[in-house]
Order: C-alpha cells, then structure tokens, then sequence
C-alpha cells in the first residue's frame, strides 16, 4: 500500500519561506553570516533544514533588501560593509529618528517615558551582556518611532535598525566603548523637542563615527 502525503498548502510554502527568510536575516544581523560570505542554496538549504526552493525565495527578499547580492548560476554573496554605505545609512537614520525624537518629546505621556527608560536599564545594569545592550538598543530606538505614531517611519526605522544592529555586533567585537541614550531621555524629559532633535543627532552622528573607524581603516 502507497502512502501519499499531501502537498504542502499555498500558505504552508508561505510560511516556510517567512521562516527561512526570518532566520537568515537574524543570522545576517548577527554576523553568522558575515560580510564577503558567499553563501550557496544547497548549503543553506541544509543549514535551514529546508528545500532549496524557500532559499531561493527567501534570499530574493534578502538582496531586495540589500543584504545580499546574486551572483547567477553560483548563489550569493553578503553584501560588503564600505564607507559610503555607512555614511548612507546613518544620514538616512538621522532623518527618521530626529523627526521621531522631536515629535516623542511634545506627544509623549509620561508613561511613554517611563516606558523608554524602562528599555534602557540595561545599559547601567550590573554585568549586562552585549546582546542584552544591542536588543534594548534596537527596541528604544523602534520604540521612539512607534511612539511618533508615523507607519512609514517605523516600516523604514525596522528594516534600517537591521543593519545597524549588524554593524554594532561587528564594533563593539573590535572598537571599545558604548554610546548610551542619557541626553535623548533628558531632553525627552524636558520636553525639549529641539534638544531631542539634537541630541539624537549627536547621538547617531557620534555611532557614526565608530563604525567608519572600524570599517575605514
């Protein structure tokens, strides 16, 4: 007697390249997939215990996304870090979360606030891991554009917040020191939206900086 098994559904396929495309993109964050990898569909398809065709898809995703690029009929290679992309991708940064952090500084309840703070105990607590640090990094500065109440900005925050949550994994392996969030929460505090506004343009322009130190030399 032959046992059939179904095919898998339209939304079963869906969901297997969501995952596959979720988990490669954490590892790219992570720089398990480093820079200048070239990463080919059997392999990561074996890594991800999958089928070579939710790679394809999911990798697709990933160089619409600028994390990878394709190399035809060879598989893919992770995108290098220079410094014009640094440059890029802080300027861009800049713009959305000065906009945010003005905004949060006039709308904000004092909730809100003590929400943000909350995020950044982290940074002052006892034997606080790296990982702890860059994921509370990563959730106040999505959080104050949440709180901004703009979609566009958060949706464009998300995916910029990526990277750059890559780039921190990479510095803070090489180049000392941390650059913590305490003048945007006095200002926020202040209800100061023009000292938000600059503080987190200090802020960013400062994160800047480090990461062209590290990729630039």
């Amino acid at each position: 007697m032959v046992v059939r098994t179904k095919a898998p559904t339209k939304a079963q396929k869906q969901g297997e390249v969501e995952r596959v495309y979720l988990t490669l993109r954490e590892w790219l964050i992570n720089a398990r997939l480093a820079p200048g990898d070239f990463l080919s569909e059997a392999d990561l398809a074996a890594r991800c215990k999958t089928s070579r065709t939710p790679i394809r898809e999911a990798c697709s995703r990933l160089a619409q996304d600028k994390w990878l690029s394709l190399i035809r009929r060879k598989g893919y290679l992770v995108s290098p870090i220079t410094v014009r992309d640094i440059v890029e991708l802080y300027d861009y940064r800049k713009l959305l979360e000065c906009f945010a952090a003005a905004k949060v500084a006039v709308s904000a309840s004092p909730e809100d606030l003590a929400g943000l703070k909350s995020i950044l105990a982290v940074e002052t607590a006892a034997h606080s891991e790296l990982r702890d640090i860059l994921a509370a990094n990563a959730r106040f500065h999505l959080r104050l554009a949440e709180l901004a109440g703009n979609q566009r900005v958060i949706d464009q925050l998300g995916l910029t917040l990526g990277y750059v949550r890559r780039l921190d994994t990479l510095c803070t392996q090489t180049v000392p020191g941390w650059i913590a969030h305490g003048d945007i929460m006095r200002e926020l505090d202040a209800r100061n939206a023009e000292g938000a506004r600059q503080a987190m343009a200090t802020h960013i322009d400062l994160s800047r900086e480090k990461m062209i130190k590290l990729f630039g030399s």
